[in-house]
């Protein structure tokens, strides 16, 4: 009967990632600009003729300024005319005064206004530098070369590294598959638990005559496919007592072989506290190969009770020690495989 067992690993594929949500940026800070007005300065006192001389044919002279009354001709010597009015005069001038005043005044406060805005825009700076010095951000510049010149970029290879090593590789080629094997090697510890089941582990033994340690026609088969090494190690629980051996071959194509034409079956190995089983009686018996390793196990109750179909607990305790040797061996041929990938390359 041949195992439905555990298929060859595969490694999970990786998903890409996207990034979402894109995040705008917004200007801080700006005020609007203040914009001055400029005074227009108008002249005073400036007329056709001068103050208090007639015009031509006997005309009088424009008035220097609005509002102020015409001036009339100074006091000569042909008689006294009206004396201008030197006390509007005065007014006009103090108005003047004033408004230049006020202009420079006025001027002073949108400067200062001005200088204000300044100052505050660049202390808001500075605080957002300090900040950012703070917390670590930015990207540092790097420093000049002593020499002027720019940095040189690094550069990467365009040649794509080797794949990593395959752990079948190294359990199908004898080449590659040079690890030490031995039955508490491949069967370590005392216990074994599988899915929370546990098994307590009896007698291990290696040999490298095939056929001795097999029930039937297994033994011809090993042989005539060339088996180099047998180890078995039993286990038991509640009453259930299993076999597993694992035979070794020169090639994955003569384990194969081993399986397919497999008869028979492993013979139980007894001793370390278990005692006869599977001695003219009916048990379970499994078959199942990877890479140049075929495995067999055969299941059956310790007090000799024959196995039906209806015992689900003796083909689970099967399932249970044929997943084990999967894995011990799988196992084999990753640890040799993760040592070549970290070797130094000649």
């Amino acid at each position: 009967m041949s195992f439905g067992g555990p298929q060859w690993p595969q490694e999970p594929q990786r998903q890409g990632q996207q990034g979402y949500g894109e995040q705008g940026r917004e200007a801080y800070g700006q005020q609007p600009g203040g914009q001055g007005q400029q005074g227009q300065g108008q002249g005073y006192g400036q007329g056709a003729g001068g103050y208090g001389y007639p015009g031509p044919q006997g005309g009088g002279a424009p008035a220097p300024f609005q509002g102020a009354p015409a001036p009339g001709p100074f006091p000569g010597p042909q008689g006294g005319g009206p004396t201008p009015d030197w006390s509007a005069l005065a007014d006009a001038s103090a108005s003047r005064a004033r408004r230049k005043r006020l202009l420079t005044i006025g001027g002073g406060v949108l400067a200062a206004l001005v200088v204000g805005a300044v100052v505050a825009t660049a202390v808001v700076a500075t605080g957002k530098e300090d900040d950012t010095a703070k917390n670590g951000g930015g990207t540092p510049t790097a420093p000049a070369s002593p020499t002027g010149s720019p940095t040189p970029e690094p550069t990467f290879s365009s040649v794509a590294p080797p794949p990593p090593p395959n752990p079948k590789d190294y359990i199908s080629d004898p080449k590659k598959d040079r690890a030490p094997l031995t039955a508490e090697g491949l069967f370590p510890g005392r216990k074994l638990t599988m899915d929370g089941r546990p098994y307590t582990k009896g007698a291990t033994s290696a040999t490298a005559n095939c056929a001795a340690v097999t029930q039937g026609g297994l033994g011809a088969v090993l042989k005539k496919n060339g088996c180099q090494k047998v180890l078995r190690a039993t286990y038991v629980r509640d009453g259930v007592a299993v076999t597993v051996g694992v035979a070794v071959f020169p090639s994955e194509a003569a384990a194969l072989k081993a399986k397919n034409q497999a008869t028979g079956g492993i013979a139980p190995l007894t001793g370390a506290g278990v005692g006869d089983f599977c001695r003219a009686t009916v048990c379970l018996r499994r078959s199942n190969a990877i890479g140049r390793y075929a495995y067999f196990t055969q299941a059956g109750f310790t007090n000799g009770k024959k196995v039906t179909t209806a015992d689900r607990g003796v083909f689970r305790s099967s399932d249970d020690l044929g997943t084990f040797a999967f894995n011990q061996i799988y196992a084999r041929g990753k640890s040799q495989a993760s040592a070549a990938a970290g070797a130094p390359r000649q």
